[in-house]
Order: C-alpha cells, then sequence, then structure tokens
C-alpha cells in the first residue's frame, strides 16, 4: 500500500518524467530513484548538471519522508543543503533518500546520489533537508 501511493504520487511528477527518472525501490523511510543522464541534463563539460543531482536527491527524501506518514498527508521540501563532491560522469544516476529523524511538524531526511556506468559507482552528491507535512 506505502508503494502503491509512493508510485501513483511519482507519476504525476511532470518533472521527473522530463528527466526521465524512475523508482527503483521503496521501503519504509527510504526510497531510492535513478535518472539516466540524457543529453539535455548535462553541463556544458558534458556531465550531469547539478540540477539533475539535486532534482533526483530532493525528489528521493521527499518520497522517503512520506512513506511514514499518513494517508492523508502530503511532504513538501521547507530546505535542501547539496554538497556536491564529484562530477556526475556515468551512464545514470542514483538518489537514495532517507528519513534521519521524523517528526509531527519537520522531518529531517538526506539523501546520497551516485553516478552509475556499468558496476562501477561513484558518490557525487550529499543532501540533508527538512520537510514539512500537508494535508491533503
Amino acid at each position: 500500500m506505502i508503494e502503491q501511493r509512493i508510485r501513483n504520487s511519482f507519476a504525476r511528477q511532470t518533472m521527473m518524467q522530463t528527466l526521465g527518472a524512475e523508482i527503483a525501490e521503496v521501503g519504509e523511510g527510504t526510497v531510492t530513484l535513478t535518472a539516466p543522464i540524457l543529453p539535455g541534463s548535462r553541463q556544458q563539460h558534458g556531465v550531469a548538471h547539478a540540477a539533475l543531482s539535486f532534482a533526483i536527491g530532493d525528489s528521493a527524501a521527499g518520497y522517503a519522508a512520506l512513506t511514514l506518514m499518513p494517508q492523508d498527508s502530503e511532504v513538501m521540501t521547507a530546505e535542501m543543503k547539496i554538497n556536491l563532491l564529484a562530477p556526475g560522469a556515468g551512464d545514470l544516476l542514483r538518489a537514495t533518500g532517507k528519513v534521519i529523524k521524523p517528526g509531527r511538524r519537520l522531518i529531517i531526511v538526506t539523501a546520497e546520489v551516485h553516478a552509475i556506468t556499468g558496476e562501477d559507482e561513484k558518490l557525487i552528491a550529499l543532501l540533508q533537508g527538512t520537510m514539512v507535512p500537508v494535508t491533503v
């Protein structure tokens, strides 16, 4: 039921569709997304633009928070910080969002973004932020 809720919400995110992002895994307090590094999401050096890392990291973290929320709630990002650790060189990016501390008013989340090429992967970004519940 939680996974279907996440998948239904994700399907309504046109930005994720534009980026070619997909849900790879949903668990309690964790969600993993992947996105190919498409020609339209590269920066001038030919690697993934930081905006791609941020977008899928933020969404993975937000959906991780949503896995712990009541059925009549949604979440929105209140703030999000990103540390870019390395260029996003590879075939695709994988963002794994996790809830660090769930709360009634604030949910502290994090996400790790890895660049994947074949069997090789490299941590390229860390995100940390705060999600707030909203009633739908």
